[in-house]
Parts: structure tokens; C-alpha cells; sequence
């Protein structure tokens, strides 16, 4: 059995899978893992175990395999208590653990998610009987595994084929999950308080193509506006066209605002037109194709001496941010 073990040749037993598991006696009572099998040896440690009868005779609570690495560079160890972890939870039972290691090497704040499996060789069967859960691992809790791996008296017993010879086999595997996902935090704000600019542009009939305002800061975030004097697309020629446009994106991914552009003609009349938008790195500019028909500018009291003034009002009422 040991070459092929070591070898991690495959075993194949003239038994189907519900005749196996129903011979196969029951691997602790974690009531929250299945009981899983196969043919095929543990990827990353195999700790094979003499003379176990001799770690209560000597006092022997706790063994340690030494440091392996798993497929994504993570240190660990396995741990194996032949006599349970505590009374509590792990009374008449081997408990079995894997631990991150070397964790002061690692990024502060470190944590991520992995697959563990936890097996112990069937000699009689020759087959890896296992448990396997996932696991969120951190600096609070760089350990975990199966407070009642094994009923004690059922691996001690040679005829259920754990133990052979006093020796038994442990091994081990861990897929930490490569962590490619979005993380984003929403903050939604209370509005309390709007950001106000005042806006000139002057020699208005002259601009030819768009017109930008200088940045303006509304807290932490940055604006222009942008004016088409004689419109652009389907209002070119006709409207005059008016954009919010938000500059730079740090770790800010997305801003929700609520603002309004108005324009005061000479005999007090005010024109405004108010919108929401969530504006992001990719859809950073929104507004009004056809804000106002370029023939009012001038008739309805918009345009005195070349010259419009116009005001822009922005609320921001929520942030989608990324988080590390």
C-alpha cells in the first residue's frame, strides 16, 4: 500500500459507490459535512503516523506535519489531536486542523477563502475517506478543521481498516480561492447642503465648437460644465446643449447626483431643468441635448451683449466606491 500511496496511483476496489459508503464506518458526527470518498491519494501532504498507540502512553495530545505550501503559495499545517482538541467538543474523537502559517509574512489585515479537505486512509478498503468544508481565514482565525473527525474507538479498531499494523495515514489538500470578484461598498448620503457655481460665458455668438467652465469642487468631488452654443447631434443648429461632467474617478467607481442648470433672463424670468444621474468613469457627462432653442437666447432675454449667464446647483445623494 505505502508505493502506491506515496506514488499517488489510483486504486481501484470492486465496490460501487453506495456499497462502499455503506460499509465504510461513519467519520465523526459534524452533522453539517458529508462523508466523502476516493480512489486517489491527498495532493499537497500525506502523515503517516507509527506507533500510535504509544501517543497516550507517552502523553501525546498534539502532532504537527510540518510546513506545506498549497498550489497558491500559502504556508500550513495539519494538526491532528488523538485525543480530541478539548472535552467539550472533541471528547472520545481525533480532531484534525489545518493552520495558516508564517501569517506575520503576510499583507496586514490579511484574509481570504479556501476549500479544505482533511482524509485518513482506509488500509482495508484502500480508499481516502475525507471531510471537506470552506472556510473564510483571517488574523483572528488562521485555523479550523473537525472538532470530532473521528470516533476514537473506530479508527483504534483494526478491523474497520484505519489503522493497520498501529500505523494510520492523514493527509491534506487546500484550494484557497483566487479572489477576482468585485468588492464595492454604497454609501447613501443625507443631503443637507448643494453645491451653487455661478457661470459666465462671454462672446457667446463667436464659440464655434464647445465651450468648458473651469473645475469647480463639490467636497471631494470635481465638475465642468459643458456648453454647445449651436447644439450637437440631432439638436445642432437648432438648441443650445448643456452637460454635467464629472472629472476624475479615484476610488470613487460611481456618483449619484441630483443637480439643475438655470439660466435668469433680463426681465427676471428663470429657466431650469433639473435631472438624476449616477455618473461613472465610463458615462461621466449627462445633460441636455436640447436645453433651450438657440433662437430664445437671444429673443426671450438670455443673451445680453454676447454674454449668458447661467447657474448650476449639485446634490450628491450616493457613492459606490471599491473596498480592498
Amino acid at each position: 500500500m505505502d508505493e502506491k500511496m506515496m506514488e499517488h496511483k489510483l486504486s481501484l476496489v470492486s465496490l460501487d459507490q453506495s456499497s462502499l459508503t455503506s460499509n465504510l464506518p461513519s467519520i465523526g458526527d459534524d452533522n453539517e459535512v458529508t462523508l466523502e470518498t476516493r480512489d486517489f491519494s491527498p495532493e499537497h501532504l500525506l502523515l503517516k503516523i507509527e506507533s500510535f498507540s504509544l501517543l497516550s502512553e507517552n502523553g501525546i495530545d498534539k502532532i504537527e506535519s510540518s510546513e506545506f505550501e498549497s498550489d497558491d503559495n500559502y504556508k500550513w499545517k495539519l494538526i491532528i489531536y488523538p485525543n480530541g482538541r478539548n472535552t467539550e467538543d472533541g471528547a472520545n474523537h481525533v480532531s484534525a486542523y489545518l493552520a495558516v502559517e508564517n501569517t506575520s509574512n503576510l499583507d496586514a489585515g490579511w484574509e481570504f477563502n479556501a476549500v479544505v479537505s482533511i482524509f485518513l486512509f482506509n488500509h482495508k478498503l484502500d480508499k481516502y475517506a475525507f471531510k471537506k468544508g470552506q472556510r473564510r481565514f483571517h488574523l483572528i482565525n488562521p485555523e479550523w478543521g473537525f472538532s470530532k473527525f473521528i470516533v476514537k474507538e473506530t479508527l483504534t479498531n483494526p478491523s474497520n481498516g484505519y489503522l493497520v499494523d498501529d500505523t494510520c495515514v492523514f493527509g491534506a489538500e487546500v484550494f484557497v480561492a483566487k479572489n477576482k470578484g468585485i468588492r464595492e461598498c454604497l454609501s447613501f448620503l443625507k443631503v443637507t447642503d448643494s453645491c451653487k457655481r455661478e457661470l459666465k460665458i462671454s462672446k457667446f455668438s463667436e464659440l464655434e465648437n464647445e465651450w468648458y467652465s473651469e473645475e469647480f469642487n463639490d467636497g471631494d468631488h470635481k465638475w465642468k460644465v459643458c456648453v454647445y452654443p449651436k447644439g450637437i447631434g440631432a439638436q445642432k443648429g437648432s438648441h443650445v446643449s448643456i452637460f454635467l461632467h464629472k472629472v476624475g474617478f479615484s476610488s470613487s467607481k460611481k456618483v449619484e447626483a441630483d443637480y439643475s442648470i438655470c439660466m435668469k433672463n433680463r426681465y427676471g424670468y428663470v429657466y431650469r431643468k433639473s435631472n438624476n444621474h449616477w455618473f461613472s468613469a465610463s458615462n461621466r457627462s449627462w445633460g441636455w441635448p436640447g436645453f433651450i432653442p438657440i433662437a430664445s437666447m437671444k429673443t426671450s432675454g438670455f443673451l445680453v451683449e454676447d454674454h449668458c449667464i447661467f447657474e448650476v446647483e449639485i446634490s450628491i445623494r450616493a457613492i459606490l466606491r471599491s473596498i480592498p
